[in-house]
């Protein structure tokens, strides 16, 4: 299945039926009065989340959806069917954004959440309504009304607890094969995870958390360089992020370094996601030998200055792995209870993540923005939304 997360369509709601004008017409009833019908209302366009669904390709190669109109008016006061709404299925966690007015419509969350994105045209009145005492014989109607039309944006981000970041090669994807039943490929080049993968991480029974895996990022990123800095929007919603970092590259350059590279795009894409809680996890630690991998540690951390929370892992064993799931646990537990007793830190969270969307939408604009404006004079198509690549969401069985 190929992985699209952004697409732009165009929802237009059913017309309104005409009223009809008519005069009643029986046989012995010479002089029968209005009997013309109401139109009916015309169908309005809704979206749906769908936890069945986990990419927006449908929306790439269909873009315009109608819904249908309402029927017209009849004699007899028969009123006009009303035109059936259009539900169109999205996957969880896509946001609606109109196009033309650049407002956020809606976020779809949570499975069976529904959105109307386009009001369906009102009915015309017979000439059954404008009868009266003085106006026997009424000829006026009116026409059913227009439907809404709008231009939408489907922002798909995917919903997870945890976001890994870190260089390519750092482990993130052997990590998340590691602690959970997904699947994503692993090789020993970079750039191997090329779209966002999505693990359940089963700690314990009934206890269990989401995590994502994007692609890595380098030096550069929020200029373009790599795979640019596009999937960082799937990052917004999770609540905490682990910095993955390989103790020991290939490329003898410096850990440290690796990490305040990631740490300025990071800023460059989004303040607000900068400013997240984030861990510090040394990685391949395996690689080092056991009596210099504290030390080697050490260093990495005295380097940086780091004052948060550190876990010195081996995915590929498995070392420490289990250590930093059940703290993780622990933290995502304590947070919702915090939340849960504090309305107002929950209306903060709220907040943050709004203001995070905001600033993702705007950096991914400027990027596409800056890269339309770089090929303008090439023959190529500039759809840098095209997703060629296949996605992989796996749950952990019970």
């Amino acid at each position: 299945m190929k992985f699209v997360d952004e697409a732009t369509i165009i929802v237009e709601a059913g017309k309104g039926g005409h009223g009809c004008l008519s005069f009643r017409r029986e046989k012995y009833v010479p002089k029968g009065g209005p009997d013309g019908g109401d139109g009916g209302d015309g169908g309005s366009v809704y979206l749906e989340a769908d936890d069945a669904l986990n990419t927006l390709i449908d929306y790439r190669f269909q873009r315009k959806h109608k819904a249908e109109n309402g029927q017209p008016g009849s004699g007899r006061n028969c009123t006009g069917t009303k035109g059936d709404d259009l539900v169109l299925p999205v996957p969880v966690g896509t946001t609606v954004v109109d196009m033309d007015t650049h407002e956020v419509l809606g976020d779809l969350t949570h499975a069976g959440d529904r959105l109307k994105v386009a009001q369906g045209g009102f009915h015309g009145l017979g000439n059954t309504r404008f009868k009266s005492s003085v106006n026997r014989a009424p000829r006026q109607t009116t026409k059913g009304s227009e439907g809404e039309t709008r231009n939408l944006r489907l922002e798909l981000k995917v919903l997870a607890d945890v976001g890994l970041l870190g260089m390519p090669n750092a482990g993130k994807s052997t990590f998340i094969r590691s602690v959970s039943a997904a699947r994503p490929k692993v090789a020993d080049y970079p750039f191997t995870t090329l779209v966002p993968n999505l693990g359940v991480v089963k700690v314990q029974a009934h206890q269990s958390f989401v995590i994502a895996d994007i692609p890595g990022l380098i030096e550069g990123a929020a200029e373009g360089a790599g795979l640019g800095i596009r999937f960082l929007k799937h990052l917004v919603r999770t609540r905490l992020l682990l910095h993955l970092v390989d103790v020991a590259p290939y490329d003898e350059s410096s850990p440290a370094d690796a990490v305040r590279a990631i740490e300025h795009e990071l800023e460059k894409f989004s303040e607000t996601l900068a400013n997240r809680d984030r861990w510090l996890v040394l990685n391949k630690v395996d690689m080092v030998a056991e009596e210099e991998r504290e030390a080697h540690c050490q260093a990495i951390i005295d380097d940086l200055g780091w004052q948060g929370p550190v876990f010195r892992i081996s995915a590929i064993s498995g070392e420490g792995t289990k250590d930093l799931t059940q703290a993780i646990m622990r933290w995502i537990e304590e947070r919702a209870r915090e939340e849960k007793d504090n309305p107002e830190l929950a209306e903060k969270e709220a907040e943050r993540r709004r203001q995070m969307d905001e600033e993702a939408r705007e950096r991914i604009q400027e990027e596409r923005d800056a890269r339309r404006a770089a090929r303008q004079n090439e023959d190529d198509d500039d759809d840098f939304d095209d997703d060629d690549y296949d996605v992989e969401v796996v749950y952990a069985p019970e």
